[in-house]
């Protein structure tokens, strides 16, 4: 009995002892394998980022080759997209959707350019060499407030053609393009003088007032009638006083505008 009760007592210790080492493996199995849960989301997450840049990039080329589809709705769309991706990689293409035979394609083209921003001010600038696109690279630089476009929209005010599209290119941009077209207003050339009153008539800021009021003073008929015009868009209160004296201007045409904005303006209060 003795014996066999020492066989147990002998025994139990042998028992625990791999019982505990059972448990001792299983709790080193299950903190393994949390270690490894923690790395591979690490892992996933940068495949993830990966399929995600490949995913844009696949895209971008599906709407380019969109844009050679045949119906304008479609290449529509993909103009949109593009822009809205606002990718550097667009650039290239929304610039030759510039040239698409469909105004509405050529107009989200526009917006698409403007929405891309910087990337695409170079390669619209080189586009002002082309006569057939000029006009939509004018109106895609005045969406875009860098000051690189400043110079070549202040150019385009001397092209008699164009003119017209820079003046509403620089008025889309606004107070960035103010200091160039009050410069502008001492210019020799009487064309870039009156596109800059008409510009800054249409802006309407303060700070064009004054500057505006010297143009009052201008030789050519037509200026004087511009800025006075501007003056009453702006409507600041010293823009009445200083135009009164065009009342007794040498051209009828000029007196008689001069007229009606006073008579307009007696009807309103005085801007403070």
């Amino acid at each position: 009995m003795d014996q066999s009760r020492q066989n147990e007592e002998g025994a139990t210790p042998a028992v625990s002892e791999t019982v505990t080492d059972a448990f001792t493996d299983q709790v080193a199995a299950e903190l393994t394998g949390e270690q490894a849960a923690r790395v591979e989301p690490a892992a996933e997450s940068t495949e993830q980022v990966v399929l995600e840049e490949e995913k844009v990039k696949d895209e971008i080329e599906i709407q380019i080759d969109l844009l050679k589809d045949p119906d304008w709705v479609v290449r529509r769309e993909a103009a949109i997209t593009l822009g809205e991706m606002g990718d550097e990689r667009c650039v290239e293409p929304l610039c030759r959707a510039l040239r698409d035979g469909d105004w509405q394609v050529r107009e989200v083209a526009i917006e698409g350019l403007g929405q891309v921003g910087s990337p695409a001010v170079e390669l619209l600038i080189k586009l002002l060499r082309d006569w057939d696109v000029r006009k939509y690279a004018i109106a895609a630089l005045g969406k875009i407030r860098d000051e690189r476009v400043l110079d070549p929209l202040m150019l385009q005010l001397r092209n008699d053609e164009f003119k017209d599209d820079a003046v509403n290119a620089l008025v889309e941009l606004g107070q960035p393009a103010l200091s160039r077209l009050i410069k502008a207003l001492k210019d020799k050339d009487e064309t870039v003088r009156k596109q800059a009153v008409l510009a800054l008539g249409r802006i309407k800021e303060s700070e064009a007032i004054t500057p505006l009021i010297e143009m009052l003073a201008d030789s050519d008929w037509f200026i004087r009638l511009t800025a006075a015009a501007a003056l009453e868009a702006i409507g600041d209160d010293r823009g009445r006083t200083a135009i009164k004296p065009l009342m007794k201007d040498p051209d009828l045409v000029v007196r008689m505008r001069v007229e009606r904005i006073l008579a307009k303006w007696k009807k309103q209060p005085a801007a403070t």
